[in-house]
């Protein structure tokens, strides 16, 4: 391949720029990254709670959020803060996603009305579950024991 002497001359300037380097740019530097720790979200969090004056409420035991899917997010023993004026409630902790029927009877009282309807259609479904083993008939016996004395 044959060069113009207009890319030669740019050729001669670029290594001149570089004071005799090969490379366009300069010496390539390492770059230090900082790693950021899990927590940085979990310190503004704290944060943005304080702000709204969030207290900490004790003797909590459980938190059961009702989804509409019919599923439940139940906390065992929870950290709940509240902050009354902001309407805000915080519930911190290890959660599981279960169904209604995992709970029960256990939080019968703590259901609406949406959730009561989700029980009732966990009846009927019992309902037709049990309907359809019944259908299932014993064999008769087919020896007769007479007792006679």
């Amino acid at each position: 391949m044959d060069a113009t002497p207009e890319i030669l001359a740019a050729r001669a300037k670029l290594f001149a720029r570089n004071k005799g380097t090969a490379m366009a740019g300069g010496v390539r530097r390492t770059q230090n990254k900082s790693t950021r720790s899990s927590t940085g979200g979990d310190k503004a969090l704290q944060v943005a709670i304080k702000k709204m004056n969030c207290n900490q409420i004790q003797g909590i035991e459980e938190v059961n959020l009702f989804k509409q899917d019919g599923t439940v997010i139940h906390f065992d023993h929870p950290k709940v803060q509240a902050s009354i004026q902001a309407n805000t409630y915080v519930i911190s902790g290890q959660s599981e996603c279960k169904t209604l029927q995992e709970l029960l009877p256990g939080i019968i009282s703590h259901l609406g009305q949406d959730s009561i309807k989700n029980l009732k259609q966990i009846a009927d479904s019992m309902k037709m579950h049990a309907g359809a083993e019944d259908d299932d008939e014993m064999p008769e016996l087919t020896e007769n024991f007479d007792t006679e004395e």
